[in-house]
């Protein structure tokens, strides 16, 4: 069989769309972890790359934060986790949070650093308090790249959260995972276009979310 004759295998049986296995619970499950660990990774990334962006300050720590989460691999962080705090969700949150923050940290900073002085000094000299003006005139010119760190980093997260399945966790992984170890390829097969598919729900929500929020000046930018 070829892997157009696996995924319509997949797809075609009814087994695969019932019960806490079936393609509506997992793909529910992998959307939760996905935004889960998307929506930590914000918190964190996007304050910290606003006022280090605004202020200028910071910028050699972040570059050498990010590059060395960059360089910690997921499965080995996942398996260091879970010896040192056991099954559940959190140890399956670290890897895919450490995964997440430098997209979002370093794009934001530099989205920040990137706008033009010229109107940021303008705002000052009308009296602008420095909140405003990273709010008001910053922010929505760094908007689109700030939007494209967050839209990798989803992307990175949705492929990567597979290996909750390998401690006992649901999601799309599980396909997977358990496919592999069933030898049942279409399993496997079916698993990872799932996969394949919410990342590209991602993408065409983050262009939709790309159109509703930036400017259409900064768009055409």
């Amino acid at each position: 069989m070829n892997v157009l004759s696996f995924v319509q295998a997949f797809f075609s049986d009814s087994a695969h769309w019932q019960g806490y296995d079936g393609i509506p619970s997992r793909f529910l499950e992998h959307v939760q972890y996905s935004l889960l660990a998307l929506a930590i990774a914000a918190a964190i990334g996007l304050p910290v790359g606003l006022l280090t962006g605004h202020t200028g300050r910071g910028g050699n720590a972040i570059a050498v934060v990010a590059n060395a989460a960059r360089a910690l691999p997921s499965f080995g962080l996942l398996v260091l986790a879970v010896l040192l705090i056991g099954f559940g969700l959190l140890p399956v949150m670290i890897p895919l949070v450490v995964l997440a923050v430098p997209p979002v940290l370093v794009t934001t900073y530099e989205a920040v650093r990137a706008v033009d002085p010229a109107p940021v000094d303008a705002a000052r000299g009308m009296g602008m308090r420095e909140f405003r003006v990273l709010f008001r005139v910053e922010v929505p010119v760094a908007l689109p790249l700030i939007l494209s760190g967050l839209r990798t980093a989803a992307l990175q997260i949705v492929s990567t959260a597979t290996i909750a399945a390998y401690v006992s966790l649901g999601g799309l992984g599980r396909y997977i995972i358990d496919g592999l170890y069933q030898r049942n390829y279409e399993k496997v097969v079916g698993g990872a276009t799932l996969v394949a598919v919410l990342s590209l729900i991602t993408l065409v929500l983050f262009w939709g979310v790309g159109r509703l929020v930036v400017s259409p000046g900064v768009r055409r930018r």
